[in-house]
């Protein structure tokens, strides 16, 4: 009886391990997902946001792509991935440039554009040609060539960024918004250089008002403008409205109908931006697009104010890289001779 009593015991003890043990397994069990795998806690890059910063790469002038990225690299310490669009003639000498130059360390995509998307839709404009470039459209197609990114940065290629690009980012939209600019009416201190040099800051530099299509708009030809040369844009809110097939629309409607030129506003690839985001967007802080650099080879701004700014864009004819143009030492900081040597600069001395 007592050797029975003694078994009994010794079952219980070995029960109630058993239960110990499975209520342990449970507790501290490690996560299938986690086997196999290192999980690197002290690595917050991993868990930062991406910024993806769209910028294209022409060519003749994709030293202004490299000076760019060069300059919002430079002055961040954020996760940024640079989207670089160019054509399938440019994107070797682009990539090479990138690999074998001290910006081989940065997040880079290349992406190709098709400028098939473009057949029909732009009206032959000889007076400036170089205006008619398919990548000047490729902010039209932001959601087909970023993908997987919510909000998006695009950049035209003639910039430089001085300020963090993480502020840019932070933009707020507000509900309902595609995207964000900056308007050419928000800056007392760029009013002086607009007046001197002639330039249109209105709805009408931009679109032609002797056409009934654009007088039907509704839209006062006195309403500020705003330069698409700088973007903060919400995908979700960019595909929803169909923006993109907007844009078509009205470019196809300037080839049947003439409704803008480069004539006006010094370019083809606003007018329809102003039209489809009349009174639909939000506003970026306008010392994050100090414009009109390249508007004038004598007009300049002050060196003070300059410092001040976040970012420089040399919109208009007088581009840094060439001669002449001003303030070229706030953008030749920035740029990276090319390895293989087909890109020089123009300067006087050249």
């Amino acid at each position: 009886m007592a050797l029975l009593k003694k078994i009994n015991q010794i079952l219980l003890i070995l029960l109630v391990l058993t239960v110990c043990a499975i209520l342990y397994n449970k507790v501290h069990k490690v996560p299938s997902s986690l086997k196999n795998k290192t999980v690197d806690l002290e690595s917050p890059e991993e868990m930062e946001e991406e910024i993806p910063v769209v910028i294209c790469a022409a060519a003749g002038r994709m030293g202004a792509a490299i000076a760019a990225i060069s300059s919002i690299y430079s002055n961040t310490e954020a996760n940024v991935l640079f989207y670089v669009v160019g054509l399938k003639n440019t994107i070797p000498h682009i990539r090479k440039w990138i690999e074998n130059s001290k910006l081989k360390e940065i997040k880079f995509k290349i992406v190709e554009f098709n400028p098939m998307v473009l057949k029909g839709k732009i009206r032959q404009d000889a007076s400036r040609p170089e205006l008619l470039q398919p990548v000047n459209f490729v902010l039209f197609y932001l959601p087909l060539l970023v993908q997987k990114h919510e909000k998006v940065i695009y950049l035209d290629d003639d910039v430089i960024v001085q300020g963090d690009i993480q502020e840019l980012y932070d933009t707020k939209l507000a509900p309902g918004h595609a995207a964000a600019f900056s308007d050419d009416c928000d800056l007392p201190s760029t009013h002086e250089m607009v007046r001197s040099v002639g330039m249109q800051n209105t709805y009408m530099g931009f679109l032609d008002y002797r056409k009934q299509a654009v007088r039907d708009l509704g839209i006062s030809p006195s309403t500020c403008s705003f330069n698409p040369g700088v973007i903060v844009a919400n995908m979700t809110e960019w595909k929803h409205q169909r923006i993109t097939k907007q844009l078509e629309k009205w470019m196809q409607r300037n080839v049947e109908e003439n409704l803008y030129s480069s004539t006006l506003g010094g370019g083809v690839a606003t007018s329809p931006m102003l039209i489809v985001f009349y009174g639909k967007h939000s506003t970026i802080n306008p010392m994050w697009h100090i414009r009109h650099l390249g508007w004038s080879p004598d007009t300049r701004y002050s060196e003070h104010f300059l410092q001040e700014a976040k970012l420089l864009h040399w919109n208009g004819r007088y581009k840094p890289w060439d001669y002449p143009s001003v303030h070229t030492d706030l953008w030749e900081n920035w740029f990276i001779p090319d390895p293989s040597g087909k890109f020089k600069l123009t300067r006087p001395e050249s």
